[in-house]
């Protein structure tokens, strides 16, 4: 069974993020052929990028950078779930794509964006030429969340309409498409 992680792109206080990858998550759950993870990059608690030797290398001298390392080495593909900030992808998580290279490498990508009018569309516009450094492949489909601050109720849970429910199901059915023909290859 493969192994998809969905990454929570911000750690700012009074997030959304964490909610909407919950959402994302909860509906991945009624999938048999994933077996998904839920990183959230306030827990996992990267400093900046302080590692003294290239990531290329792998030469990880520190215990948060081995134990990183190990967590995104364990995946078969991804989900980054990301707001805009400023036309672009929160700094926690450019991090924590800095501090490893080959872990990331030949791997599958997907994308939940949320934001307002233009629904983060420009983050992962931009979190893509990064990617493309680790040579992944990047799944066409994606979930694009508008006017996200209004799509919560009274309770404060997260209510997307169906189109976000469908759009995540094509990207969890992407994902497997793309793992199906990738994950073979890489254990050559």
């Amino acid at each position: 069974m493969a192994k998809v992680q969905i990454i929570v792109g911000s750690i700012r206080d009074n997030r959304v993020g964490r909610k909407v990858a919950d959402w994302f998550y909860d509906i991945g759950l009624n999938r048999k052929d994933f077996d998904l993870e839920l990183v959230d990059l306030r827990e996992v608690d990267l400093p900046m990028f302080n590692e003294p030797n290239h990531p290329r290398f792998g030469n990880y001298v520190y215990e948060h950078t081995k134990a990183w390392s190990a967590r995104v080495a364990s995946a078969d593909a991804y989900v980054f779930v990301t707001p805009e900030y400023n036309h672009s992808f929160p700094s926690a998580l450019k991090n924590a794509l800095d501090y490893l290279s080959a872990e990331w490498r030949f791997k599958t990508a997907g994308f939940v964006s949320y934001g307002g009018v233009a629904a983060g569309t420009r983050a992962v516009q931009a979190l893509k030429p990064v990617l493309s450094c680790f040579q992944m492949a990047m799944v066409l489909e994606q979930v694009n969340i508008p006017f996200v601050g209004a799509l919560f109720n009274e309770d404060g849970e997260f209510k997307p309409p169906q189109a976000s429910v469908d759009a995540a199901n094509v990207l969890y059915d992407r994902l497997g498409f793309w793992i199906e023909h990738q994950v073979p290859l890489l254990k050559k």
